[in-house]
Parts: C-alpha cells; sequence; structure tokens
C-alpha cells in the first residue's frame, strides 16, 4: 500500500468549507464525513480532513493558530500547467477566498495561490516537466 497524506486544517464552518473547496472542483467522501469533519479528496492518496474547530480540539493540547493572523504551515500542490494554476486562484476568489501574493514567475516554475475562508493559505505550482531531474 502507497504512503497515503491526510492534511488536517480546523474550519470555523464546515459547510462553508465544503461549499468553498466544491467550486474549486474538489469531491469528498462520504464514507468519512458527519457534521464534524469530511474528507476531501485530492489525489489518489492525498486527503484533506477539514476538521470542525471543536473536533480539531479533541486531537491537541494546543491552541489553535487564527490563520488570518499567523501561518502554522504552507499546503503546496502541483497542478498540471499554469492555465490551471490561475484558473483554481480566480475560483478560490470567486468562491470567497482572497489572494496574498502576485503570481511568481521564476521560468522553471510557476506559483500563485490563495487563503481559504479560514485563512490558511494554499500554494500553487506548475513546475515545467523538463525542469525535473528525472536521476
Amino acid at each position: 500500500m502507497a504512503t497515503q497524506i491526510f492534511v488536517n486544517p480546523p474550519v470555523k464552518d464546515l459547510n462553508k468549507s465544503v461549499e468553498f473547496f466544491t467550486q474549486l472542483g474538489f469531491t469528498f467522501n462520504p464514507q468519512f464525513t458527519d457534521e464534524t469533519a469530511t474528507c476531501m479528496i485530492v489525489a489518489a492518496d492525498i486527503f484533506v480532513m477539514l476538521l470542525t474547530e471543536e473536533k480539531f480540539k479533541t486531537s491537541t493540547p494546543k491552541e489553535i493558530c487564527d490563520a488570518t493572523k499567523s501561518t502554522e504551515v504552507l499546503v503546496c500542490l502541483s497542478l498540471a500547467s499554469r492555465p490551471e494554476v490561475d484558473e483554481m486562484v480566480h475560483k478560490a476568489v470567486a468562491a470567497g477566498g482572497s489572494t496574498y501574493n502576485e503570481p511568481q514567475d521564476h521560468g522553471f516554475m510557476y506559483g500563485h495561490g490563495f487563503q481559504n475562508l479560514d485563512g490558511h493559505i494554499w500554494e500553487l505550482i506548475f513546475m515545467e516537466p523538463s525542469a525535473i531531474s528525472q536521476g
């Protein structure tokens, strides 16, 4: 079995977060969804468990970071093209999110990103296939 990754951000309003990410084209696994959490499918082995703040608090003794004021983690997804990066940022802003910087073009890599409804930063990148070492 391949190693899977589960990113677990806290959210203030689960329903609004599901609506936001649905507008970006993500789907959810109903088997792992209830009124306190949902499993957003990013790829075959990559998932985001959106957890209500109350549910999140059961997994840590620490205070929850206010992502609108502090950054605890950056989530970065690679996409298949520059237009896909721009399209997802556009969808995120249209769904109520915001941008936090200008697009970055490094020649071999293009990136931009958005903040979701809770202020968590999602970076999006496209890397030219020729820039990736196969060795």
